[in-house]
């Protein structure tokens, strides 16, 4: 027993290390870009189109780190586990049509229909908030990753053992070496945003888990990518 503690402890000491590694990578691009941009700015021949352009740069890569900052908060405590969840009943049409109105903006800059599918009277039983925050990490996922002018379908149902929701992407999909990484910390595919930190979907995972869930991925290059999420019961 004592061994298998020491094991452990070795392996969290690991991740650790790893963690507040990726962490610093991932700070040290905006931070570095916000220095630039300040040293232009205190540039006395710069012009007012330009120092707007300037700000409008600080102002994105500050939101990314903040972002960045809230997001690894919500992951720091998972792993304390140190969170504890409600046991609302969902109604899952309401949650879809909560995430998909909080995505708008960056649905409609790339004109992508979403159609959701399924009864009016579908639930589980999960922490609602929680819940949202993994939803719309999957749903923001399929946008990212779909071409322009394209659809996304979400689909939900009520299984025996289980409820059963389908978000499928018209994207580029993947390969089965990045389908088996999607879910880990930091983990960037090769058609992934330079802005996206590859964070969201491994929140999403942890939550769902927590919410006695479970999320299955099926990709093909080329033929998009869905993920299965199932509440068992």
């Amino acid at each position: 027993m004592l061994r298998e503690m020491a094991s452990r402890e070795y392996l969290d000491k690991i991740n650790l290390k790893e963690n507040l590694a990726n962490i610093s990578h991932q700070l040290k691009t905006p931070l570095t870009s916000i220095s630039i941009l300040v040293d232009n700015l205190c540039d006395e021949e710069v012009d007012k189109k330009t120092e707007i352009e300037f700000l409008n740069d600080i102002k994105r890569q500050v939101d990314n780190i903040n972002y960045l900052v809230i997001v690894l908060l919500k992951l720091s405590r998972f792993d304390a586990n140190v969170i504890t969840f409600k046991k609302d009943d969902i109604n899952v049409k309401k949650l879809i049509l909560e995430c998909m109105k909080n995505l708008d903006v960056i649905r409609e800059v790339k004109n992508i229909n979403i159609h959701v599918s399924g009864a009016n009277d579908v639930e589980f039983i999960g922490d609602y908030k929680w819940e949202s925050e993994a939803i719309s990490n999957i749903i923001k996922n399929a946008i990212e990753h779909t071409l322009n002018d394209k659809n996304i379908y979400i689909s939900f149902k009520d299984k025996s053992i289980y409820t059963e929701i389908i978000i499928e992407d018209a994207g580029l999909g993947m390969s089965e070496k990045e389908k088996n990484r999607i879910f880990e910390r930091f983990y960037k595919g090769s058609s992934t945003n330079s802005n996206n930190f590859g964070i969201g979907l491994s929140l999403a995972k942890e939550i769902i888990t927590k919410d006695n869930g479970k999320i299955i991925v099926k990709s093909e290059v080329n033929k998009g990518t869905k993920f299965i999420i199932r509440y068992y019961k």
